[in-house]
């Protein structure tokens, strides 16, 4: 087994870096460049989530990444202790958005789901959210 863990400040600039690292951190196991694409999305997506929903853009907010490779399958888990989610059933469902009047489109979870083989999000309000994927890399 193979494991990686990163806890970054929750900023802009951090999810280019996290999409990267994960993005890196498969490489070695030579999955397609669609593979790759396909997690460097997903990440993208959970980090942004925590920054802007979570943490509501406060910079001295945490994000963390626990991910292994057992396998050739990628399970990878986002991290935040921010505000949490009141429904994630509802959460999960396209266009819904805490964010209306700014310009979200609601479909974070969706993309997830689409682009990795599993999602499963756990959370409690004023405790935060942990964002579980996997992906088969071969």
């Amino acid at each position: 087994m193979d494991i990686l863990k990163v806890k970054v400040n929750s900023i802009n600039a951090n999810e280019s870096f996290l999409r990267s690292t994960i993005g890196a951190y498969c490489a070695r196991k030579n999955p397609s460049i669609e593979t790759i694409s396909d997690i460097k999305t997903a990440i993208s997506e959970a980090v942004t989530n925590a920054i802007v929903h979570g943490y509501s853009n406060d910079s001295t907010g945490v994000i963390e990444i626990d991910a292994k490779i057992i396998d050739d399958v990628l399970f990878v888990n986002v991290i935040d202790y921010g505000k949490g989610i009141e429904n994630v059933e509802v959460a999960m469902q396209d266009f819904f958005t805490t964010k209306g009047d700014e310009e979200r489109s609601g479909l974070g979870f969706t993309i997830m789901s689409s682009f990795m083989d599993s999602i499963e999000v756990v959370s409690d309000p004023g405790e935060g959210t942990s964002v579980m994927m996997s992906k088969k890399l071969n």
